[in-house]
């Protein structure tokens, strides 16, 4: 009988396959492991979601490189002084604190690729996400900041 449900002898009227029975009857027994078990596929499920929103919209040093080769603006969120011991080549830096003064002289960028990035890539999402209000377009973050260009042994410039 194709397409029809599973019907077993031993329990009448349910539609219940007995593997899914025991485990409902598990389930009912053990309600504190359920509810454990549960929320562990919970926490897995938020998990996964929250690190899938915080990686879009970023990208490897790798990828950074093939977007400058193409043109793409880049912009230091650090320090002057963190700016100043090392940076990548080209980057122009505004502080954080200055960010939203410095993006009027960041306007004709709006419809260019603008890689932004900090020390570690945590503080530059939160500018990129300023700036994409603001109308900037294409703006992308470097995946685990400087410090990820510095692992992929990346040049970084000097003032």
């Amino acid at each position: 009988m194709r397409g029809s449900a599973y019907r077993d002898p031993k329990f009448p009227g349910r539609g219940f396959h007995p593997t899914m029975q025991r485990l409902l009857e598990y389930a009912a027994h053990h309600r504190s492991l359920a509810v454990l078990a549960l929320g562990a596929v919970l926490a897995v499920l938020v998990y996964e979601l929250r690190e899938r929103a915080r990686a879009v919209g970023a990208v490897s040093p790798q990828d950074a490189v093939r977007l400058m080769n193409q043109g793409a603006a880049l912009l230091d969120l650090r320090s002057a002084e963190a700016y100043t011991a090392g940076h990548i080549r080209g980057a122009r830096n505004l502080p954080p604190e200055r960010l939203a003064d410095g993006l009027d002289a960041l306007k004709r960028f709006k419809d260019k690729t603008v890689i932004v990035y900090c020390e570690r890539g945590v503080s530059a999402a939160g500018a990129m996400r300023q700036m994409q209000q603001q109308g900037f377009s294409q703006v992308v973050n470097l995946r685990g900041g400087l410090g990820a260009w510095r692992a992929g042994h990346y040049p970084v410039a000097r003032d």
